[in-house]
C-alpha cells in the first residue's frame, strides 16, 4: 500500500452514501455553520457528473434557482455532508451530462426509470412482500 492509498483511509469519513450516478435527481443535505449555530441545508439538483475515486471523489449537482442554473460540487468524503437522498433514478447514456447546461425547457427533461419495467417483463416478484404473497397463493 502506497502512502496516499493510507492517508485516504485514514481521512475517510466511513459514511455509506447511497449509489447514484450522472442524470439522477438527488437531495443533499449539507451542514452550514454561521457563528457558533449549525443547521442543515438540503440542495436538490441532478447530478451532472462524478469524478475521482475514494477520499478523493467528488460529484457535481446542478439546479435551477429563480431562471439561473446553479452548480455546486460536493466531495464524496466530506464532513458537512449529513445524508444523501435519491429522490429519481435518471435514464442518460452518458456518464457526464454537461448538454444538461445549454438546454431549456422540456429539452431539460431527463426520463425516470421506472421500478415496476423489469419485475414486469420477466414476471418475477420484485419486492420481497411480493415474493411473499405469490408464495403464499400457492
Amino acid at each position: 500500500m502506497n502512502l496516499i492509498q493510507y492517508v485516504e483511509q485514514k481521512l475517510a469519513t466511513g459514511k455509506a452514501l447511497p449509489p447514484f450516478k450522472a442524470g439522477d435527481t438527488i437531495t443533499v443535505h449539507y451542514k452550514i455553520k454561521e457563528g457558533d449555530k449549525e443547521r442543515i441545508q438540503q440542495y436538490q439538483g441532478i447530478v451532472i457528473h462524478r469524478r475521482g475515486e475514494g477520499a478523493s471523489a467528488m460529484f457535481t449537482v446542478r439546479k435551477i434557482s429563480n431562471g439561473i442554473g446553479v452548480e455546486r460540487i460536493f466531495p464524496v468524503s466530506s464532513a458537512f455532508i449529513d445524508k444523501i437522498d435519491v429522490n429519481k433514478v435518471g435514464i442518460v447514456r452518458r456518464s457526464r451530462i454537461y448538454y444538461i447546461r445549454k438546454v431549456r425547457g422540456k429539452k431539460a427533461r431527463i426520463e425516470e426509470k421506472q421500478k415496476g419495467e423489469a419485475s414486469a417483463a420477466d414476471n418475477t416478484p420484485a419486492t420481497p412482500a411480493e415474493k411473499q404473497v405469490a408464495t403464499a397463493a400457492e
